[in-house]
């Protein structure tokens, strides 16, 4: 599994993918003040779990930190191909390793037979309660910052604006991922003094 980060076969591009959700439609509180009349300014958490939540798919490629993302309504067969499309057509050259975990959608019967018809693609699973081999759960730590932290959104397509435009955002400075830890940078000498008393 490793090896897929630290040195991949040549002609291969390796994609980490994964799932976040459900992101739900809510509107926080409004920041402590005063209304016009005197009165503090009180707004009740909207917090459902209705069919308004919506599962943001994401494909971090690790050669050059890109990412891709989509958002769909279920977390399904069907909207995972509609995903790994999606990653085919962002990579149109070699084979193309997913990194993903064994999630009954990325494994059933439905994307199987659609991996069939879609020879450049396979998938590299990771081991159960292993998810940290994913760096795509590194990236979503970023993504969770610049989309969804404090926002309020009014339905799906407030969180896929968001999506798109945070993605947009980490793209325009992305890295490629190196697994493990960078060393540390040179640190300057600082000068020691001595105290004579």
């Amino acid at each position: 599994m490793l090896e897929l980060y630290t040195d991949p076969p040549d002609d291969t591009t390796v994609v980490c993918a994964d799932e976040l959700g459900p992101v739900i439609p809510r509107a926080f509180p409004s920041a402590p003040g005063w209304s016009p009349d005197g009165h503090g300014v009180k707004s009740d958490v909207d917090y459902s779990r209705g069919p308004e939540k919506t599962w943001v798919y994401g494909g971090l490629r690790v050669r050059d930190g890109q990412e891709i993302t989509c958002t769909a309504s279920s977390r399904n067969s069907v909207c995972y191909q509609r995903f790994l499309q999606l990653v085919e057509d962002d990579n149109p050259e070699g084979e193309i390793v997913i990194v993903t975990d064994n999630l009954s959608s990325h494994n059933g019967k439905s994307t199987r037979e659609w991996l069939v018809d879609h020879p450049r693609i396979r998938h590299a699973f990771i081991p159960v309660a292993a998810c940290w081999l994913n760096l795509q759960e590194s990236w979503w730590r970023l993504f969770r910052r610049a989309a969804l932290a404090g926002q309020s959104f009014a339905g799906p397509d407030d969180i896929d604006h968001a999506t798109r435009v945070a993605t947009a955002q980490l793209n325009s400075r992305a890295k490629p991922w190196v697994w493990g830890r960078p060393p540390p940078p040179p640190g300057k000498l600082r000068r020691r003094f001595g105290y004579l008393l």
